[in-house]
């Protein structure tokens, strides 16, 4: 079971600076929120204290009511740490919401950037591909041009061919039958008429075949431009769909580019508003320091004073108790027969040890000292004793002294302190109820509250713990 622990008169014991009290095992306590603007009021207060200290030394009243007046002033100064401490936990966990504010921007931050990578990427292949449609369509464009140069030329040489070969044909037509009959009748030989015949033949053959052979050439010709206009016009199309790509991750890079920008300014934000609580904290654990040392000088002084009345008390009740001898010799009975005078202790000194806390019994289930945190981030060093017992079981005083905190807290729930005197303290925490208020006397074994689960606990138990001068003890070795 986790529990909390505090100091006498309520006190938190101070963390480091950078501690986590949401990953505290409860051992720090807080009331209630307060801003730091109150810094100066807390340091009036103080000063206020140290002035009540310094006269309390001055005029030295007696011993028992110095020791009252500085008491009421410690609990006083303990209750003003103690807000501090629960501003400090209030504002640890706002700083932990900014933190958590502050990561979730750090990952989405990290996914834009991540994103403008892909997209600087996606913009460079296009580019690239854009690239090398204009150098495609540049190509076909000399191709083109070339098919049409050769298709001039095809249609110039099949019209060269076309005139020269009507020209012949109107030579034949114009000569006649008069052409072939004088061919016939001039010729020298049979075998020079059939030359003759075959080379007129040769040559309308040959008009013939090239007349065909250009015109195929320039279908050819005229079909291979059709397709590279064709192809021209399709990467024409692919470039135009390219562009478009490419301009719609330009707009898209811009935004993520802009997000990026606002991630970074909200971060930049963020940041200042922790380092702004950070400074805040440190000022409270200062102050807080400043009131420890304070608390420090005062309970040395009652210590004193209560050291002092002890020995007054013991010198007097020896002479009373030498008197009564006297007296009894005078009277002529037996000295040893006289009832010893017991001191009247300031101080409430005790004597036979302490009382379990829980009359019902109940067991152990943490003990003091060195331990396996109970939950990530929680103490390793337990500064009591976790007794685990039936909620609503009666707790009482371990032994007889002064109730010098009867409060709720965050951490430490339902709580009390008792002052023992001789520096020693008592404290009992997570209780379901308090029987008992500030200022009052109780005596060893009178009920004080009753068991339950109250502050930072895990279940239902008492958490009792001994300070010693200033240190936490086993108080297994007070029982």
């Amino acid at each position: 079971m986790a529990d909390a622990e505090v100091t006498p008169g309520g006190t938190p014991r101070r963390r480091g600076l950078n501690d986590d009290p949401r990953h505290d095992d409860g051992e720090d306590e807080g009331i209630g929120r307060k801003k730091v603007s109150m810094k100066n009021k807390k340091s009036a207060k103080l000063k206020t204290l140290a002035a009540a200290l310094v006269l309390s030394l001055s005029c030295t009243p007696k011993p028992n009511l110095a020791a009252e007046t500085e008491k009421k002033q410690i609990a006083s100064a303990q209750k003003t740490i103690d807000a501090n401490q629960a501003a400090i936990d209030a504002l640890k966990e706002e700083q932990a919401k900014v933190n958590d504010t502050i990561s979730g921007l750090k990952d989405r931050k990290a996914d834009t950037a991540s994103y403008i990578k892909t997209l600087d990427q996606s913009m460079t292949e296009l580019t690239n591909e854009v690239n090398e449609l204009e150098a495609s369509i540049a190509q076909k464009q000399l191709d083109i041009q070339f098919t049409q140069q050769q298709l001039a030329e095809a249609t110039q040489t099949e019209s060269d061919q076309y005139a020269g070969m009507k020209l012949r044909i109107r030579f034949m037509y114009e000569k006649g039958d008069t052409n072939f009959i004088d061919m016939i009748l001039n010729a020298e030989s049979w075998s020079d008429l059939l030359n003759k015949a075959e080379y007129i033949a040769k040559i309308t053959e040959y008009d013939r075949r090239k007349l065909n052979e250009f015109a195929t050439t320039k279908q050819f010709i005229t079909n291979t431009n059709l397709q590279l206009e064709a192809e021209q016009a399709q990467l024409v199309t692919m470039q135009a769909s390219a562009s478009a790509k490419q301009q719609s991750v330009a707009t898209l890079l811009e935004q993520k580019n802009q997000e990026l920008a606002a991630y970074n300014q909200k971060i930049r934000s963020a940041q200042s508003t922790a380092n702004q609580q950070q400074g805040e904290i440190n000022a409270l654990y200062a102050d807080i320091e400043e009131q420890e040392s304070t608390i420090a000088a005062m309970e040395k002084e009652i210590k004193r004073q209560e050291e002092e009345a002890r020995k007054k008390a013991e010198a007097e009740a020896k002479a009373k108790e030498e008197a009564a001898r006297k007296a009894a010799v005078a009277a002529g009975k037996d000295p040893d027969s006289v009832e010893k005078v017991k001191p009247d202790y300031s101080t409430r000194t005790m004597s036979g040890g302490f009382t379990w806390p829980v009359p019902s019994g109940g067991r152990i289930s943490s003990t003091f000292g060195s331990r396996e945190a109970p939950t990530e981030g929680a103490s390793t060093y337990h500064k009591g004793i976790d007794i685990a017992a039936s909620s609503g079981s009666k707790v009482v005083a371990a032994a007889g002294g002064e109730v010098v905190i009867a409060t709720y807290s965050a951490s430490a729930g339902n709580y009390v302190m008792i002052n023992h005197g001789s520096g020693v303290y008592t404290v009992y925490m997570h209780m379901a109820s308090l029987g008992v208020s500030e200022g009052q006397e109780v005596k060893q074994g009178e009920s004080i509250g009753s068991v339950g689960s109250t502050g930072y606990s895990t279940g239902p138990h008492l958490h009792f713990g001994i300070r010693e001068n200033g240190s936490y003890v086993d108080p297994q070795s007070y029982m």
